[in-house]
């Protein structure tokens, strides 16, 4: 299995991709909650992000069927950890206090 940097839960931003808005400046990437994490396939689901339509077919009776959207998943590589405390996007460090493994912001030095 490989390692993916991010966690569920986590709060990103998007590096790269359709999803980016370049035309708005610098400071208007898409940000959202990491939904779920796939190692296996290094890939993560982002909340609000490469979203896909799927054409439902009713599986019983009574159920509607239609044009569904989705959050596809995306490459891990393609999204960055927003630092809970100073709130930029950065790298992830690791620290051992107290036989924990933390994780820490390389910006602001605050674990998380």
């Amino acid at each position: 299995m490989s390692k993916v940097h991010v966690k569920k839960g986590d709060t990103v931003v998007l590096l790269t991709g359709k999803y980016n808005d370049k035309f708005e400046g610098e400071n208007k990437r898409k940000t959202g909650k990491v939904l779920e994490v796939s190692p296996k396939e290094g890939k993560v689901i982002v909340e609000g992000i490469n979203f896909v339509t799927k054409h439902v077919k009713p599986t019983r009776m009574g159920q509607v069927g239609g044009i569904v959207k989705a959050e596809a998943p995306i490459y891990a590589c393609k999204v960055q950890l927003v630092c809970p405390k100073c709130g930029k996007p950065t790298r992830v460090g690791h620290t051992f206090e107290n036989d924990k493994k933390l994780r820490v912001c390389k910006k602001c030095n605050a674990s998380f």
